[in-house]
């Protein structure tokens, strides 16, 4: 079994940054890739960013590509996720979660066995 357990949001103004952490627990953790999701109010789950259990290869949703970096600490069981230049589209909750099948970066939700309890990102114009 692994828990994991975001941090880092909070409220910032167009064009800031933040830093998502998310602390896994669990032995099986390093061997797997990881995502981050986001939630918009009204809106479905969606992928944000997922990186490989090594962390050599990572994948983007479009909509934050060039803007937002995904990495991860082995050492710290934690992956991250830098957001820079933050738009008021981007106000979601954020989830982390990692897959207990796959190595590769996996885009899709189905691809993921656990999940954290999010956290919200509020972006003002």
């Amino acid at each position: 079994q692994v828990q994991l357990g975001e941090s880092g949001g909070g409220l910032v103004q167009a064009g800031g940054s933040l830093r998502l952490s998310c602390v896994a627990s669990g032995r099986t953790y390093r061997r797997y890739s990881m995502g981050w999701f986001r939630q918009a109010p009204g809106k479905e789950r969606e992928f944000v960013a997922a990186i490989s259990w090594s962390g050599g290869s990572t994948y983007y949703a479009d909509s934050v590509k060039g803007r937002f970096t995904i990495s991860r600490d082995n050492a710290k069981n934690t992956v991250y996720l830098q957001m820079n230049s933050l738009k008021p589209e981007d106000t979601a909750v954020y989830y982390c979660a990692t897959s207990g099948r796959y190595t590769i970066p996996v885009i899709t939700e189905p691809g993921y066995d656990y999940w954290g309890q999010g956290t919200q990102v509020t972006v003002s114009s």
